[in-house]
């Protein structure tokens, strides 16, 4: 008895083509598989279709005597272009036969290898555009494979060069193809009867078309007008005469056919090369690899011929880019009798049309492994790829319609990917960026800009600019040197600043935005002690250390692996064997939390210590911060103290004492805030707009709140990802501080600065709004701060005060949270400038929150499950502490507009792919987010009909009544629905949860629930909560350990270790 294909709900007469997203068509076909599983069907108004998902049924549909390839759906409205070329024939037509017969050994490896010089001119022609255009260039690098693939197939092809890389413009092919198949791709999920109705597209739709005939017919004459001796495939196509059938190919096949090798022999080629080079963008350590195949078998010599087959390397990088994401998403086949699929469970009609998601089919688990959706080129490396399963990696199609280019293709990228790692190292403009799509009829990254910087070039490092991340679009080389380099005509006081005189290179690794407050204070202090800043990323040096001056490292660890921005870097650092170092000199501060002991500033260490053992010498002992610690930012302070002094004797720099401190800002107004400015709002695509924001809790309970954003449309993200917020400081802080200096909110000033900074210069901005987003108001202050307002006239019981607090600086400043604005108000009679001030604050970070729901309910509206923080001030001011982030998000309204991003978690850190594995849950407050979104993606695969394992949540809370979160509606129902047992622990009355107070009180009392699930059903164990809460979790899994082995605590404590490799993960917060 065969199963019932499942399909989503649908509506009359429309079916499901609302459902299908206008712009990535193939994000909805991912989501319902993810859905649904390995099989469902879709009625798309003018088609029925099955939709397969899965490796087996993959394998089955490929046996071309049970299924042939269709043209059907978009290719169908191809044809309106293409007619019956080699792409969109149906099966069976004459055209079809006479020109793969002619063209197939136009395409044969001799004769691909002899296009060789030509794909290596274009090539040149793309590397040469880079160098000229120099490191801070930002490159598209989509925009430029596609020049490449394009220019490549008409001289390759044709013996036609359309020199589009000696143009600022893409050809207007290019476009115009792009729109055609957007249309078409619209054309076919659209009722016939709109299409016809709809006269201002089919005008487009027939203008696209007859621009792309008119490069057809222009190449066809200048061909016949210029003919070449080399047999190129025009000539085969003009000339060649079909010996089965004695015919020559009609000039409308010929035009059609050479349609098709324009659009589809630089279309998916483009797509291959931007996303190969986006994935060894975000693994360094392949990468690494591949460029030291690169050197090793090509050296600095032009790339020859005979290379290609030995870069085993770069052939694995390309495959694994193709398996993971195909820029040919789906094959479609009918089948050619009644038949069953997946070993008899499914009935298959005849003439039922089948589509294949290619990129599904090759990520299967059963395959590929848990780890399907992570690029390891490896797997798909020399003999590694000669034993996958048949079937198994199918990105250029299957059998005699498999794509004819092929070999085309994989010589052309090889030379362009060889050549580009050969002579650049490729940094990406937004080190946080994830992958984006965009779709024709293929798909390419969408927003992903790299830096190409010379492989022998200077030693500076790229310049820092703002970060793209939560803009939207990629920042010019000129506004970098515009924020980063800009300098004012004097001091704060007016006072002109002596020339520095010795270069200084300031680095960091900073996910969250610590470690580069860090480095921009190191930046911005350094005209003072006579030295010239440049700001970059640990990235931005790999492979060019500056040895003309001190280096300067700030860099974080997270759980042991390095920042974004710092991956290639440590990598690459790692990989060196000699003494690459020597005339180096450098020194490093390390950001870490001692809550993860066995990763505590493991990054920072292994680079301290590579490097001196590389040759570089160390000109101070290493800075250890811990941000849990009181002392954090102490530690710096106490750390840079040294750095200075330790760069004055080694560069014989002389230490001045200043007499009061000096600000590299100044500022000047320019309108006395008798009126406000207008206030321009651009479409951003980064801004999010607020949906819902509901009170989860009682009034007796601190509050949590559930917020909901709608993404902008290019935008989505995975369960267990986190949503970046671009936060504002709470107005009373802002009023705070304006009522102390004596401003007006709406007082328009222009800020100039002597050295790098992340406060808005040389532009007008309004007190309130400076105050508003930039600056970071709350931070405890330093004990570097404390030192500058000693420095300032002030009266004896003021003085007497600030010793105090420097002298118990972690009990009465970094415990009470003690801010400079909390100081400054308690002593009104420090007269601190305004620009000084500024200068001590830490610039805005962006706050990371788990996202607590799962796309498959709702890809473009992720919900964040939100602790609003406003507590007594432990400082004793009669206000209360409200924190940042939490108190913006809090006053958030329906409607609101917030700057934010998807930032991707760890890779461990997703529900596993396997429906059949349970997971094991430890939660506590609003640790549950991430947990709820894992349940909620397995109740939307339970209610579309798939086999989902029963979870076990265990979350605590203060009592039922106040802070039990969903309770009452999405965990209530999805333990009805069967997928999770919730094991609650109350804090505030432990009598509701059999006498345990904290989570991890619960786990032990149902610990054979935990050894059952992990022993016999091979569950995945995940922790959200705070690190006291997750230490405690380890606490008393590991004695669960000892109680089951009957060991000691040492023993205990590493078989623990052992055990979650690979089983557990955790994401902590403070």
């Amino acid at each position: 008895m065969t199963t019932p294909i499942p399909s989503p709900p649908a509506l009359p007469f429309l079916g499901h083509i609302t459902q299908i997203d206008k712009d990535i068509p193939q994000r909805t076909f991912d989501l319902l598989a993810d859905q649904y599983g390995e099989i469902y069907q879709l009625n798309l108004i003018t088609r029925q279709s099955i939709i397969v998902a899965s490796y087996e049924l993959q394998n089955e549909l490929s046996n071309e005597k049970r299924f042939q390839k269709t043209v059907i759906g978009a290719l169908q409205q191809v044809r309106n272009g293409m007619g019956d070329a080699l792409f969109t024939a149906y099966p069976g037509e004459e055209n079809w036969g006479i020109a793969h017969r002619l063209l197939m050994p136009a395409f044969s490896t001799a004769k691909v290898r002899d296009m060789f010089p030509d794909m290596y001119d274009i090539a040149s022609q793309m590397i040469t555009k880079w160098e000229r255009f120099g490191p801070r260039h930002v490159i598209d690098p989509c925009e430029d494979f596609t020049r490449l693939a394009f220019d490549t197939i008409t001289l390759c092809a044709m013996s036609y060069r359309l020199n589009t890389f000696y143009s600022d413009q893409s050809h207007p092919f290019v476009k115009a193809m792009g729109d055609f198949l957007t249309e078409c791709a619209n054309r076919a999920n659209r009722p016939p009867i709109m299409n016809t109705l709809m006269r201002g597209s089919s005008a487009k739709y027939e203008a696209d078309m007859k621009i792309m005939n008119d490069l057809v017919d222009e190449l066809i004459e200048d061909h016949k007008k210029n003919p070449t001796e080399k047999q190129d495939l025009l000539s085969l196509m003009l000339n060649g005469v079909d010996q089965k059938t004695g015919k020559r190919m009609s000039d409308e096949s010929i035009r059609m056919n050479l349609l098709t090798f324009l659009v589809a022999g630089h279309e998916t080629t483009s797509g291959l090369l931007t996303f190969t080079l986006y994935y060894l963008c975000k693994n360094p350590e392949a990468m690494r690899k591949l460029r030291e195949e690169v050197d090793d078998v090509v050296g600095e010599e032009p790339i020859q011929l005979e290379h290609i087959g030995k870069l085993k390397y770069t052939s694995a990088c390309l495959r694994e880019a193709l398996r993971l994401t195909p820029p040919a998403t789906m094959r479609v086949v009918r089948s050619l009798e009644d038949t069953t699929i997946g070993g008899g469970k499914y009935f298959i009609p005849k003439d039922a049309v089948l589509a294949m998601i290619t990129s599904k089919c090759q990520t299967d688990p059963k395959v590929w492994g848990e780890d399907a959706r992570e690029f390891k080129p490896e797997r798909v490396y020399g003999e590694n790829f000669e034993k996958l399963p048949p079937n198994a990696w199918q990105p250029f199609g299957y059998g005699m319609r498999a794509c004819i280019g092929r070999p085309f293709a994989w010589q052309e990228a090889h030379i362009a990917l060889a050549s580009v790692v050969q002579k650049f190292d490729i940094v990406m403009d937004d080190p946080s960026y994830t992958l984006e799509l965009k779709q024709a009829m293929t798909v390419k990254p969408k927003g992903f800009y790299v830096h190409a910087i010379p492989r022998n070039r200077s030693t500076a490092p790229i310049a820092v600019g703002v970060s793209s991340s939560l803009l939207g679009t990629p920042y010019l080389a000129a506004s970098r040197r515009g924020s980063q380099e800009s300098a004012g005509e004097g001091g704060a006081n007016g006072e002109a600043t002596p020339e520095p005189k010795h270069k200084l290179y300031v680095v960091y690794g900073s996910n969250t935005g610590t470690s580069q407050t860090f480095a921009q204070r190191v930046a911005s202090d350094a005209p003072a002690h006579g030295f010239k800043a440049t700001l970059g990323t640990l990235d931005s040096i790999v492979d060019h250390v500056p040895t003309d001056g001190p280096l300067v490292i700030v860099t974080a660890s997270f759980e042991g692996e390095p920042a974004d921005n710092a991956a290639h870097f440590f990598e690459w650092l790692q990989s060196l064997k000699g003494s690459e170092m020597e005339g180096v000199k450098y020194s490093v501060f390390g950001c870490g939390n001692r809550d993860w002991v066995r990763t505590f500033q493991r990054v920072p260490t292994i680079i301290d210590n590579l490097l001196a053992e590389r040759g570089a010498k160390r000109m101070q002992e290493r800075g250890v911060g811990d941000a849990q610690a009181a002392e954090f930012f102490q530690a710096f302070d106490e750390w840079e103290a040294q750095l200075w002094k330790a760069l004055a004797e080694e560069y014989g720099v002389e230490m001045l004492e200043k007499e009061a401190p000096m600000s590299g800002i100044s500022l000047k107004t320019i309108d006395p805030g008798t009126s406000r400015a207008a206030v321009l709002r651009q479409p951003d695509t980064d801004l999010g707009r607020v949906v819902v924001n509901r009170l989860l809790t009682s009034p007796n309970a601190p509050q949590k709140r559930h917020i909901e954003f709608q993404l902008p449309e290019h935008m989505t993200y995975r369960a267990g990802d986190y949503l970046a917020i671009l936060p504002h400081n709470p107005a009373r802080d802002v009023h705070r501080v304006i009522a102390r200096f004596a401003l007006s909110p709406e007082q328009q000033i222009v800020l100039s600065a002597s050295g790098p900074t992340s406060l808005p210069v040389n532009k007008p901005i309004s007190v309130f709004s400076l105050l508003s987003g930039y600056v970071e108001l709350s931070q405890p202050a330093t004990t570097r701060d404390l030192r500058a307002l000693l420095s300032l006239q002030s009266s004896e019981a003021t003085k007497a005060a600030l010793d105090e607090l420097s002298a118990s600086y972690a009990e009465k400043v970094i415990t009470k949270r003690l801010s400079v604005l909390d100081i400054l108000e308690d002593h009104p009679d420090l007269h601190l400038p305004f620009g000084v001030f500024l200068e001590m604050l830490p610039p805005m970070r962006v706050r990371q929150y788990s996202i607590s729901s799962s796309p498959l309910h709702d890809p473009q509206r992720p919900s964040l499950t939100v602790s609003v923080v406003e507590s007594p001030a432990l400082s004793g001011r009669k206000d209360p502490f409200l924190g940042v982030a939490s108190t913006f998000l809090s006053s958030l309204r329906p409607g609101d507009m917030v700057q934010l991003a998807v930032r991707g978690s760890a890779a461990a850190f997703h529900p596993p792919e396997d429906v059949g594995v349970p997971m094991i849950m430890f939660a506590a407050g609003s640790g549950l987010s991430p947990m709820r979104g894992f349940l909620q993606e397995r109740a939307v695969q339970k209610k579309a009909g798939r086999d989902v394992a029963r979870s076990t949540l265990f979350f605590g809370c203060r009592s039922p009544e106040e802070d039990f979160l969903y309770s009452d509606s999405d965990l209530k129902e999805w333990q009805e629905l069967g997928i999770v047992d919730v094991r609650p622990a109350f804090s505030r009355c432990p009598e509701k949860s059999l006498g345990c107070k904290y989570v991890q009180d619960r786990v032990w009392h149902d610990r054979d629930i935990v050894k059952q699930a992990y022993d016999h059903e091979n569950a995945r164990l995940f922790t959200c909560g705070s690190g006291k809460m997750a230490q405690g979790i380890k606490k008393v899994l590991t004695e669960l350990i000892k109680e089951s082995r009957s060991c000691s605590d040492e023993e205990a404590a590493r078989l623990f270790e052992r055990a979650i490799q690979g089983r557990y993960a955790t994401d902590i917060f403070e």
